[in-house]
């Protein structure tokens, strides 16, 4: 659809609209009673949410470059077929086809003070050219005072589909150096900064250089302690097993051509991921359904 018949068919009046950039990039623009939220039909990606009442909960780089074919840097990225670089050796866009790709809107509309939003994807002609051409994949968001994420992948092909996938979200905090990371204590995890050594956590998570690590067999909800913010973010998750945590210093920006060298500061990663071991392997007629749900906790100091 364009710009005219999406509005046509799913704009609510005073609460979901949309409009292009000068790119031409599709978005919608969300205004519920308890929240407002900006998301791209490329890539099905959330770049804002921001509850009634509270300061903005993602974050997205000021630099990034909003145009057709581009992953966008920030937000909340669909990673899939495959987390990071390409599960089974080949080559092919890092994390995946699905966060540059144009998904369809389906469904769109109000149940109460929360918007429900279901976006669709099926084979393209470059995920064909990758090898991916029986799969069907819905993304369900449901946007109020909570955020609901939620992806579901079938197999339409007669052998078994091997993926990874990942909501690759990047959290808005007031100073990165100023928070912690709690829920994976004991868990172990592969640093990738260090020649993916398994390595078991010890305590909370600081964020003191570059980090990027894989936490495995983990199901547990982590917390963001933004206490700068006065504020606690709750990550929980469904049938997701592996969690990835993200910041990449001031090193690691200054390599990323669509983020502001000063930007690293102001988010930490926490991911709702299954991949390296959880990679998912669905049967023949099969689908596989992963869900993240956030919310925000208010707190006095």
């Amino acid at each position: 659809m364009d710009l005219a018949q999406l509005n046509e068919h799913f704009g609510l009046p005073g609460v979901l609209a949309f409009d292009a950039t000068a790119s031409g990039l599709i978005k919608a623009e969300i205004t519920t009673p308890q929240a407002n939220a900006t998301v791209y039909l490329q890539g099905a990606h959330l770049v804002a949410w921001q509850p009634a009442g509270q300061q903005p909960v993602i974050f997205t780089s000021r630099k990034t470059e909003l145009a057709p074919g581009k992953a966008i840097r920030g937000g909340i990225p669909v990673c899939f077929p495959w987390f990071a670089a390409r599960h089974d050796g080949k080559t092919g866009p890092s994390h995946g086809f699905g966060r540059i790709q144009d998904w369809t809107l389906a469904f769109a509309a109000l149940a109460g003070d929360d918007l429900h939003l279901t976006f669709t994807l099926g084979p393209t002609e470059m995920s064909r050219g990758l090898g991916f051409d029986h799969f069907r994949v819905a993304y369900q968001l449901i946007i109020g005072r909570t955020l609901t994420v939620q992806l579901t992948v079938a197999n339409d092909g007669a052998s078994p589909l091997v993926f990874e996938e990942a909501l690759h979200t990047y959290y808005k905090v007031a100073d990165v150096h100023e928070i912690n990371v709690t829920g994976l204590e004991g868990v172990t995890y592969l640093d990738k900064n260090d020649l993916l050594q398994a390595k078991k956590q010890d305590g909370a998570i600081s964020i003191t250089g570059p980090t990027d690590r894989v936490y495995l067999n983990t199901t547990t909800t982590c917390i963001i302690h933004d206490t700068v913010s006065k504020r606690r973010i709750h990550v929980a998750k469904t049938n997701s097993n592996t969690t990835v945590v993200w910041n990449p210093w001031e090193s690691g920006a200054k390599k990323l051509a669509d983020m502001d060298p000063t930007e690293w500061h102001e988010f930490v990663a926490v991911e709702t991921v299954n991949a390296a071991e959880d990679t998912i392997t669905l049967a023949p007629g099969a689908s596989h359904t992963m869900q993240a749900h956030i919310s925000v906790e208010g707190i006095s100091a």
